[in-house]
């Protein structure tokens, strides 16, 4: 019984990981943008019924910044509407917190799912180190809750992934499973990414070779209804968001970025750059691929369930490495199969150390590496994360200074203009993060609109600047712009630090712990104290008696500074 209650303990690290990261870093990139605008705009403005198009036009965002080619709707109409119920029981709930917490739990949910499959599939061991494995690993726990187009699939290739895991079931049973797997990729694929036909083909073929399915009754059905379905979500939703008749945002993508080669212009990587740079990272522990996979495959009680999952998985990647632009994010779907065979390794590592010491030895090396990619993770890699949303962070400094400093109690409502540079909107500014330009009881007392203009020549004229009363800019614009006006027109409220890479400590120098001591302030405000002193003694302890005083900090430098407009 306590095994099992430990088990449980440990598959519920991966929500709990999911939604500390959440909290941690609660704001979002530029390339999450298209999503989370989305869900605010549903949730603030609703579906329009009546001057469709005037409505879209007025307040949705997708129509004023609407990207280089149109995302699907699909997945912020589901958020929005389930995290809808939450926000209105609690109004202190911010509604991107709700939406991502949602999609991280379903993302989190295919990965216990996954684990589960293993588990009937190679045993409980191999579960356990799947689920340590996966805790430990950065990216996938990171990015789970992000609005990426990426990670709405990630979970739907995921239960795909488990159902195909070779479980001890008839074969009747295994075609279902594989059918439904089949089904949810090929949705996946149409409605959110539309690079997963190759990893749609890669797992066809696979189980073909394999005799685990037929053309007849398992290929044909998936893919037609697999179509038919993907194509009624999207083309209605989409072709009404985007008041263009008929349109499928997946297939306008893909002519975009790989028939007419512009997603090179994002940068292009070296054909080998997803096995030797993405994966690693995306797995983080050395050992996983250096030591587990090649002994699940080397073994014969381990080779046939993990050829299945790396097989496909890797074919996938190779045949991914022929475009130019890459991206960690674009191949991120193989990562549990990939982990799972990790596991099988480890798994036969662990129940044979007691019969070689080469064995004994590499039990200890994995457990070892587990530790130190969680203490990577957690401790490095997540504070140096959440340190870099420069732009929310600025806003949030600059509402808090406006609404400390400018009572109007029975005046009316003073507007202000406000200019968010680029790196501002890239790095954390969305509408959640906006306050309304209308009175609310966040802030009765001033009204709020925001400009994100980016026209060189525009920002060249003094007139331009004229308009606002703050601005958000990197430090170098901050300086062009008052060099454009007088000297005394500017005066600087704050400077936002942001992450600018990692700080090696040697002997003798000083630990600062400039990010852990603000994350542990926003989350327990003065109560941190406490735990701040304890965090910093620490630290020194380990310092002092493992490391010999060499350590590990991330080190921020001026990213945004917030200017005011001195009125005369």
């Amino acid at each position: 019984m306590s095994r099992d209650v430990g088990y449980l303990l440990l598959l519920g690290s991966i929500p709990a990981l999911v939604l500390l990261h959440l909290v941690v870093a609660q704001y979002t990139k530029v390339e999450e943008s298209f999503h989370i605008q989305a869900i605010h705009d549903i949730q603030a403005f609703g579906i329009p019924t009546r001057n469709v198009s005037d409505v879209f036009r007025a307040a949705y965002d997708h129509f004023t910044f609407p990207g280089a080619v149109p995302r699907t709707f699909a997945g912020a109409i589901v958020l929005s509407s389930l995290s809808a119920p939450f926000t209105w029981l609690n109004q202190d709930l911010n509604g991107q917190f709700a939406a991502r917490a949602l999609l991280g739990l379903f993302n989190a949910l295919s990965l216990l799912s996954f684990a589960r499959s293993l588990r009937r599939a190679a045993g409980k061991t191999a579960a356990v180190w799947y689920v340590l494995f996966q805790a430990s690993q950065f990216h996938v726990i990171y990015y789970a809750s992000r609005t990426l187009s990426n990670m709405f699939a990630f979970g739907m290739t995921t239960f795909a992934l488990a159902a195909l895991l070779p479980a001890p079931v008839d074969g009747q049973t295994y075609r279902k499973q594989s059918r439904l797997a089949l089904y949810l990729i090929t949705i996946a694929g149409i409605v959110f990414r539309a690079e997963l036909a190759l990893f749609l083909a890669t797992h066809t073929l696979f189980l073909l070779i394999a005799g685990r399915i037929s053309i007849q009754r398992e290929i044909i059905p998936a893919g037609i209804l697999g179509l038919t379905l993907g194509l009624a979500i999207t083309i209605p939703v989409d072709s009404f968001f985007w008041q263009q008749f008929p349109l499928w945002p997946e297939l306008t993508a893909f002519k975009f970025n790989v028939v007419a080669g512009q997603a090179s212009a994002w940068g292009t990587h070296p054909w080998h750059y997803y096995f030797t740079n993405a994966l690693p990272r995306l797995l983080l522990n050395p050992l996983t691929y250096l030591v587990g996979i090649p002994i699940s495959l080397f073994q014969p009680a381990t080779r046939r369930i993990s050829s299945s999952m790396i097989i496909p998985s890797l074919s996938y990647v190779a045949l991914y490495s022929g475009q130019p632009h890459k991206e960690w994010r674009f191949i991120v779907y193989a990562i549990p199969s990939l982990t799972a065979a990790a596991a099988l390794g480890a798994s036969y590592i662990w129940t044979h150390q007691a019969k070689s010491l080469i064995y004994r030895l590499l039990s200890l090396a994995m457990i070892g590496s587990t530790l130190v990619s969680f203490a990577i993770s957690s401790l490095i890699l997540l504070p140096a994360s959440s340190a870099n949303y420069p732009g929310a962070h600025a806003l949030n400094t600059l509402h808090t200074h406006v609404l400390t400093t400018t009572p109007r109690p029975g005046n009316p409502p003073l507007p202000l203009n406000i200019h968010l540079g680029n790196l501002a909107c890239q790095t954390g500014v969305t509408r959640f993060v906006q306050l309304p330009s209308t009175p609310s009881k966040d802030s009765p007392y001033i009204t709020w609109h925001y400009d994100k203009s980016d026209s060189p020549s525009q920002k060249a004229s003094p007139a331009f600047w004229s308009k606002f009363d703050y601005v958000l800019l990197e430090p170098s614009e901050a300086d062009a712009v008052r060099a454009l006006s007088s000297a005394d027109s500017w005066q600087e409220i704050d400077t936002v630090t942001a992450f600018a890479g990692i700080r090696v400590l040697g002997p003798g120098d000083e630990a600062r712990a400039v990010v852990e001591e603000a994350i542990l302030r926003k989350a327990l405000g003065p109560s941190a104290d406490g735990l701040i002193s304890r965090w910093k003694g620490l630290v020194e302890l380990v310092r002092g008696r493992v490391t010999k005083g060499w350590w590990a900090e991330v080190r921020m430098e001026p990213r945004i500074k917030i200017l005011e407009r001195v009125k005369s």
